[in-house]
């Protein structure tokens, strides 16, 4: 019998959705992926996920089903496995008397039919989905197997447990600790919060201890969610848990330590979560940050560049030497943004340093070093080291005072490429805070290539935007030019399944770049306030935070309430 992905590629070309050659070009990039034929040719853009669907729907006389439309009751979820719906790649959708309906992606698969008729003992009625579909729902449904009410039925809540007072709680048993990190209701509702972050796109989970009660809360596109507050008699089993995860000291209690996790998730997929955690009133305070490789945007075209402003950061990252600065606060995509200007920069033929702390992602090409204030190696140090490695590109994680400012200064004017961060608020505010750390008027003006200030906006939801009509007052105070009202359009999220009704799904940046222009280097020689950099800067083109926030909310990709949150007004 031929394989189902034979078959299916047999009907597409009798058919003509493709030719011979496309379906020979799938086959071979089949056999190297692994993926099942439908995905690599949607990949190489030989047919559409939807016009597959469509096709296979009428071709075997089966229905199509939209499964984002539709929410599968649990109980039958519980019938198929999730090793079973992971390797036929269908998902069971509701269940009559003794029928159950699966979608799959491929109805011609016999094999997938009668696993799960004869694993179920029940007949299987199939609808046909989209393989991306599917992946999505599977990866909704059976990512996290089971539930935080169901973790909790295996603690036994009702023994009368010791709840230990802060002020005796150095005389804690250190093997108590571990013992009842080790407990397997403990584990699993540990490993249930870092899966379900992962599930939901956090970017941080905080496990925050109070004096009644323990709150768990994620950070989901830039604004924190609370999610679940276990009982506090927990918060020491919790907490010890998720250091021992990280390899650090469960007996030490009052000073802050900072690790990491390595999460295995299948597929060879790892996650990353940098671990701080920092003594409170009430016990101990855990973030976690996650780390996905797999979610790093290296894409520069798709950070949220305005065309003209890209070109101009392309071009300061180009020059053989100078400094290229990005600033902004703490999770405004300062890292990202670094991170893909070296990936634009990291060719066989440079040589590419950097100095972090901590090291977030491993770029291949690129040595990284990371940042032990307590032997001494801090970005001072390794920015003089890296001057005897023969760099081409140096970044620096971060610019905190005059002798890494003066290090750095000096290395972009010996024909080296520095990049590097800090922490303002916008493009002018930087040449102040260089100046203030004691750096000569004149190294700035001749070092800088370019400074980028940058926030991340979150973008309004696809599936529920609508047109939001609103006075033009209220646009005016948000300093919209009163000659764009007639074509300024803002939008609002309504709130839905797919945004968790927020109204809100996924960020983009915003950036205001100021190049460091020869009439701007006389502002800075002469003295000039913030103030009058910043009316120069803008006088010479130059779109500052709340202008190019306003050029996504007319075009209704965000909105007026994050307008407000992320920028401030000119």
């Amino acid at each position: 019998m031929s394989r189902p992905s034979s078959r299916l590629g047999e009907l597409l070309v009798k058919e003509n959705v493709i030719t011979p050659i496309q379906l020979k070009n799938a086959l071979d990039a089949q056999r190297g992926s692994g993926a099942r034929l439908g995905h690599e040719l949607a990949r190489l853009g030989y047919i559409e996920e939807n016009e597959l669907t469509s096709f296979l729907s009428k071709q075997y006389g089966v229905p199509s089903v939209n499964l984002e439309s539709i929410e599968i009751p649990a109980d039958v979820l519980k019938l198929v496995t999730r090793d079973v719906v992971t390797r036929h790649q269908v998902i069971p959708i509701n269940k009559t008397a003794n029928t159950l309906m699966v979608a799959m992606a491929d109805p011609s698969n016999v094999y997938a039919i009668d696993d799960i008729k004869f694993s179920t003992n029940l007949n299987i009625d199939v609808v046909v989905a989209s393989e991306q579909a599917i992946s999505e729902a599977i990866e909704k449904y059976y990512s996290s197997e089971v539930s935080f009410d169901e973790v909790m039925m295996d603690f036994d809540m009702d023994e009368e447990d010791v709840d230990f007072d802060e002020e005796y709680e150095e005389d804690i048993n250190v093997l108590d600790l571990e013992k009842s990190a080790g407990e397997a209701p403990v584990v699993k509702l540990v490993n249930l919060i870092l899966v379900d972050a992962i599930r939901k796109n956090a970017s941080d989970i905080h496990v925050e201890p109070y004096e009644k009660q323990l709150r768990i809360r994620y950070r989901i596109d830039g604004v924190l969610y609370e999610v679940m507050k276990p009982p506090v008699k927990l918060k020491s089993a919790i907490i010890s848990r998720l250091k021992i995860m990280s390899n650090l000291d469960i007996a030490e209690r009052r000073l802050p330590q900072d690790g990491r996790i390595k999460m295995k998730m299948g597929r060879g997929k790892e996650m990353d979560y940098r671990v701080s955690v920092l003594p409170v009133l009430w016990g101990e305070k855990v973030v976690l940050r996650l780390l996905d490789q797999s979610n790093l945007q290296l894409d520069m075209t798709k950070l949220g560049f305005e065309e003209d402003d890209l070109v101009d950061f392309k071009a300061a990252i180009s020059k053989p030497y100078g400094m290229v600065l990005v600033c902004g606060p703490t999770g405004s995509g300062k890292t990202t943004t670094l991170y893909s200007s070296l990936s634009a920069l990291n060719e066989p033929t440079t040589n590419l340093c950097t100095a972090e702390d901590p090291i977030e992602f491993n770029l291949f090409g690129i040595n990284q070093v990371q940042m032990h204030e307590d032997i001494g190696l801090n970005f001072a140090a390794t920015l003089r080291s890296f001057l005897r490695q023969d760099p081409d590109t140096i970044m620096v994680g971060e610019i905190r005072d005059f002798e890494t400012a003066e290090i750095a200064i000096k290395a972009s004017l010996t024909g080296h490429l520095v990049l590097s961060t800090l922490h303002t608020n916008d493009a002018p505010a930087t040449v102040s805070r260089l100046l203030n750390m004691g750096v000569e008027p004149f190294l700035v003006a001749s070092s800088v290539n370019l400074i980028c200030a940058q926030r991340l906006l979150r973008t309004l939801c696809k599936d529920c935007k609508e047109p939001l009509d609103v006075p033009d007052q209220t646009l005016i105070d948000l300093q919209v030019q009163p000659e764009h009202l007639p074509n300024f359009t803002p939008h609002h999220g309504v709130g839905c399944r797919t945004c968790n009704s927020t109204g809100h799904k996924g960020r983009l940046g915003v950036y205001e770049i100021m190049t460091m222009t020869d009439e701007l280097g006389e502002f800075v020689l002469n003295g000039a306030s913030t103030l009058e950099l910043k009316r120069e800067a803008i006088r010479q083109g130059m779109s500052t935070l709340r202008m190019s926030a306003l050029k996504h909310l007319g075009r209704g990709i965000t909105s007026i309430k994050e307008v407000v949150r992320a920028t401030a007004a000119d």
